[in-house]
């Protein structure tokens, strides 16, 4: 995948070199800015028409326009939208539509794809995200620290996706050497297993004290019902991605509200994590 992304970012640059697309990005107004509710647990919906595990998810998808307003009259604090085209049908016209569709609500569209270059941050951003999805395993420490860089130049939040211990101790290490610095930052635990592509629910409470507390804790992937949500927002996760379960309700709204109506319960039941 990462190889597949340089590719497409090379491609990319090819047809609009990296300064004209940074000039078009500071010509750009301010996008929407994350919020967190002082509920304490939030929910970013995500609208992905494929799913390497699951296939097709576009049945219920025949007008994306409508479920992602319905993403945001249920209160996700941010829309994950998927712009890798060969195995998650992406686009970056994606992303563009989900940004013009969720700015009057005031809800940041996310890139979520493989990101390994800078630019692809700077496309992000001309394509109306307000944050980007960055990969701890997918490059490079270096290269890693230049896409977070690049990202908080141009004020969009991100969320560091881990899979494993040894990915957070790498995201722990980098969120105490930026301590102080003018970026948001969410830290994502995927509980999926890269290599099988199975749901391992259990590494949530497993690796949850190796999260750095600088950042916000996300749980991804493997959320897919009230009860999952109440179970991850009791660990101190302050988000949880839910893609695949979204994305097959026939009602969104109702499915973001059940979502954080319970994660918000447990939270108010455990406390202050």
């Amino acid at each position: 995948m990462a190889a597949s992304s340089a590719q497409r970012s090379r491609a990319a640059q090819a047809r609009l070199d990296e300064p004209t697309l940074r000039a078009q990005c500071a010509a750009l107004p301010p996008v929407p800015r994350l919020r967190l509710s002082e509920a304490g647990f939030d929910v970013i919906a995500e609208l992905k028409l494929r799913s390497p595990s699951l296939g097709d998810l576009s049945a219920r998808t025949a007008d994306p326009v409508a479920r992602l307003e319905g993403y945001a009259r249920g209160g996700a604090a941010i829309c994950s939208i998927l712009t890798e085209p060969a195995r998650f049908d992406g686009s970056l016209d994606h992303l563009r539509i989900a940004a013009r569709v969720l700015h009057p609500h005031g809800v940041p569209a996310m890139r979520k794809d493989f990101l390994v270059d800078p630019y692809q941050v700077l496309e992000a951003r001309a394509h109306g995200a307000g944050g980007v999805l960055l990969i701890v395993r997918m490059v490079p420490r270096e290269p890693l620290v230049a896409l977070l860089d690049e990202a908080a130049a141009q004020g969009l939040f991100v969320l560091l996706e881990a899979f494993d211990a040894d990915d957070l101790r790498v995201a722990a290490s980098l969120a105490r050497e930026r301590r102080g610095r003018d970026e948001q930052v969410l830290m994502g635990l995927n509980c999926r297993d890269l290599q099988s592509l199975r749901i391992d629910f259990a590494r949530f409470a497993q690796l949850r004290d190796l999260l750095p507390d600088e950042w916000p804790a996300v749980a991804e992937s493997g959320v897919g019902t009230a009860a999952d949500a109440a179970r991850v927002a009791a660990l101190g996760y302050r988000f949880a991605l839910v893609g695949t379960s979204l994305m097959q309700s026939v009602d969104p709204v109702t499915a973001v509200r059940g979502l954080l109506d319970a994660g918000r319960g447990a939270v108010r039941r455990e406390g202050p994590v």
